[in-house]
C-alpha cells in the first residue's frame, strides 16, 4: 500500500495515499469538526464546517473531501480557521429554531455541542420568531424543519443505505429545505419507517414519536397489568444513554430500572426469539423437504417486511410466515400468560422495549392481533426508555442487577445474538443442524454468517443435503441480494435480511453517537460484541434446548408449526404500492 506523508500543525503523520485531511488528522490525534460527513455515506463538503488551511493553497479547504499530499502542511487550529467555525455555525442558527431547553436533542445535539466550543452568538444573524414547521404524519417520527441545517445526512442514508430515498431537497436558495415529492406527507410515501434518518441526524430535525406519555398513563392506572419485553439487542446499547463504554451490557440494571419505573411484569423477548427459532426452523425444514417456496426469508425485520410488501412484492411468498419476537412475544403474554394467571387480556398492557423505529408501524398492523386486540399496545424505542429512566430521576448506573420474571424471562445464546446481523440464521442453524442430523452442533458457532459485511454466503451439509444461504443488512444491500435471485444468478435456501445495516445492534431507535464517532468508529461490531459474548458464556445455547419452549409446546401451543402454534404465532402480508 503506497503510503502518504505530510503534517498536521506540525505533527507528522503517514497515512494511505487517497485518505483526506480530514482521517489524516484523526491519525494525528485531532479532531477537526463536522456536521455533514458521514463516512461512505454523504461525503459531500457541503456544511463547511471541516475547513482546514493548507499551506499554498488559495482559500480555505474541505478537510473531509480533500486528497492528502506527499509533504503537505496543514493547519487545523489556526484563527482564519476558528472565525470560519464560528462564522459557519452563527450562519446556522440564523434560520434554526432556537428551543434547546424543551429539545428532545438537548445537550445530545452536535450543533449545540459545538455552538457551546466555540462560543457562538447565537442571534448575530438569527430570527427570534421562528415558528415549527413539522410534519407528524408517519407513524414512527416527527419531522420538524424549523431545527433542519441542511447537512443532508438523512437524504443520503436513505438513499444509499435503504434504497427508499423517499426524502430529498426540495426549493432552491433560502426556501431550499427537506421534504418528499411535491412536498407530500412522509405518511404518504413508501417510508419504510426504520428509522436511519433519525440515527444521523445531528439535531432534533427527526424525533421518534414519543410514545411514553401512554406507558406512564398504563402504569398510573391499577385496573391495568402493565408488561414488558426487551429486544436481544437494548442490553447493549442503553448504557450507551448513560455515558456507558459502547457494548457494556447492562441487563441486570435494566431489568432493576424497569422494575421500579412500576412495570407488573419484566419479561425477556429473547424467550420470543426462541419461540421464532422454534417456528422458523420448522417452517424452512417443511418448506425444504416438501417443495415449499424457496429461498425462505426471514420476517424479524418489520422495516425489511415493508420493504418487501412495497419494492418486493412478487417475493411476498418467500417471506417467512413467522410474526416477529415482538409479536410472539405479545401474544403469548396476550393468551398463554393471562389464561395461566387468571388476567382478562383486555386488562393487559403490552409495552415493547425495541431497538427499531419500524416496531412502532408494525404494533399498528391489523395482521398482528387477536380477538380484536394487539399482540403489543405499545413500542418505545431505546432513546424513549432512556428518557423515562432520567424521569423517574432514577440513578442508571449506580443501579443494581436483577434478573428477568421467570415466565418469559429465560432465553438462549442463540435468542441473544438476533440484534446481530447473521445472528437470527446462525440461531436458526443450530436447531435445524441438530434436527435434521440428530448430532450435536459441533462447533456451535457459524462464523460465516457473521460480521458486517454487506452479503455473506455459506453452504452447510445437513445429512447429506446442502443448504445454501445468504445473510444481508441494510436495504441497498437486500435490494443487491434480491435481484441477484430474480436474475437466476444466485440460488439460495434461507435468507436473513435485516432492515438496519449492522442488524437491530444499529437500529433506528439506538442510543445518538455524533458523527465523529459513527465516522471512525465500528459501532455495528462493537455493538454485536456483547450479544456474543453473552452467547459465549452461556451452556444453554440453542433454542430448542430453551425449558420454556418445552413447557410452552408442552401445554399450551401443541407441536412447533402446529395448528395453534401457527394461529397465534404466524401472520400474513399484505402488497403495496409505490409512491
Amino acid at each position: 500500500m503506497s503510503m502518504v506523508k505530510l503534517t498536521i500543525n506540525g505533527i507528522p503523520v503517514e497515512v494511505p495515499a487517497g485518505s483526506t485531511v480530514l482521517e489524516a488528522a484523526r491519525e494525528a490525534g485531532v479532531r477537526i469538526p463536522t456536521l455533514c460527513y458521514l463516512k461512505d455515506i454523504n461525503e459531500i463538503g457541503a456544511c463547511r464546517m471541516c475547513l482546514v488551511e493548507v499551506k499554498g493553497a488559495r482559500s480555505l479547504v474541505t478537510s473531509c473531501v480533500y486528497p492528502v499530499t506527499e509533504g503537505m502542511e496543514v493547519f487545523t487550529n489556526t484563527p482564519a480557521v476558528q472565525r470560519s467555525h464560528k462564522a459557519t455555525l452563527e450562519l446556522l442558527l440564523s434560520n434554526h429554531r432556537k428551543d434547546c431547553l424543551s429539545c428532545p436533542r438537548s445537550t445530545d445535539c452536535e450543533l449545540q455541542a459545538l455552538c457551546r466550543e466555540y462560543g457562538v452568538d447565537e442571534y448575530k444573524y438569527g430570527k427570534f420568531d421562528l415558528k415549527p414547521d413539522v410534519d407528524a404524519s408517519a407513524i414512527h417520527l416527527i419531522r420538524d424543519n424549523s431545527k433542519c441545517i441542511l447537512c443532508r445526512r438523512c437524504v443520503a442514508v436513505c438513499r444509499k443505505s435503504q434504497f427508499v430515498g423517499v426524502i430529498g431537497p426540495n426549493d432552491r436558495g433560502f426556501d431550499s429545505h427537506i421534504g418528499c415529492s411535491f412536498d407530500m406527507p412522509l405518511a404518504e410515501t413508501s417510508c419504510i419507517h426504520c428509522g436511519q434518518c433519525i440515527a444521523v441526524c445531528p439535531t432534533g430535525a427527526l424525533t421518534e414519536r414519543d410514545d411514553t406519555g401512554k406507558v406512564w398513563a398504563a402504569i398510573a392506572d391499577p385496573s391495568k397489568h402493565v408488561v414488558v419485553g426487551t429486544a436481544p439487542s437494548v442490553r447493549a446499547q442503553l448504557g450507551e444513554c448513560f455515558g456507558m463504554p459502547v457494548g457494556t451490557n447492562v441487563e441486570g440494571k435494566m431489568v432493576t430500572a424497569l422494575r421500579r419505573l412500576g412495570f407488573d411484569k419484566v419479561f425477556d423477548v429473547d424467550t420470543a426469539a426462541d419461540l421464532t427459532i422454534m417456528e422458523e426452523g420448522t417452517e424452512f425444514l417443511h418448506r425444504l423437504q416438501n417443495g415449499g417456496k424457496l429461498p425462505m426469508i426471514t420476517s424479524c425485520s418489520p422495516g425489511w417486511v415493508k420493504f418487501c410488501e412495497t419494492y418486493y412484492p412478487d417475493m411476498i411468498e418467500n417471506l417467512s410466515s413467522c410474526k416477529s419476537p415482538q409479536g410472539m412475544f405479545g401474544a403469548m403474554v396476550r393468551t398463554y400468560y393471562a389464561e395461566k394467571h387468571g388476567i382478562d387480556p383486555k386488562d393487559i398492557v403490552i409495552v415493547s422495549i425495541m431497538p427499531c423505529t419500524a416496531k412502532k408501524f408494525e404494533v399498528s398492523r391489523e395482521e398482528l392481533s387477536e380477538n380484536g386486540l394487539p399482540d403489543i399496545d405499545v413500542s418505545l424505542t431505546t432513546r424513549e426508555l432512556a428518557a423515562m429512566i432520567r424521569k423517574a430521576g432514577l440513578m442508571f448506573t449506580d443501579l443494581p442487577d436483577e434478573e428477568f420474571d421467570p415466565f418469559l424471562g429465560i432465553a438462549s445464546g442463540a435468542g441473544h445474538i438476533f440484534g446481530a446481523t447473521g445472528g437470527v440464521m446462525e440461531a436458526a442453524l443450530r436447531t435445524v443442524y441438530e434436527v435434521v442430523t440428530g448430532k450435536p452442533c459441533d462447533p456451535i458457532e457459524f462464523h460465516d454468517v457473521r460480521g458486517t459485511e454487506a452479503i455473506k454466503e455459506a453452504e452447510y451439509d445437513l445429512a447429506g443435503t446442502k443448504v445454501r444461504v445468504a445473510v444481508t443488512s441494510g436495504l441497498s444491500n437486500a435490494a443487491k441480494l434480491l435481484d441477484r435471485v430474480k436474475n437466476g444468478e444466485a440460488e439460495y435456501d434461507f435468507i436473513e435480511v435485516m432492515a438496519c445495516p449492522g442488524g437491530c445492534v444499529n437500529g433506528g431507535g439506538q442510543p445518538h453517537q455524533p458523527g465523529e464517532v459513527r465516522n471512525f468508529t465500528d459501532l455495528r461490531a462493537d455493538r454485536a460484541k456483547a450479544l456474543y459474548s453473552e452467547d459465549a458464556a452461556m451452556t444453554l445455547r440453542k433454542s430448542h434446548e430453551n425449558p420454556i419452549m418445552k413447557d410452552l409446546y408442552d401445554n399450551y401451543l401443541g407441536e412447533p408449526g402446529g395448528h395453534k402454534a401457527h394461529e397465534l404465532l404466524h401472520t400474513s402480508y399484505t402488497r403495496r404500492n409505490v409512491y
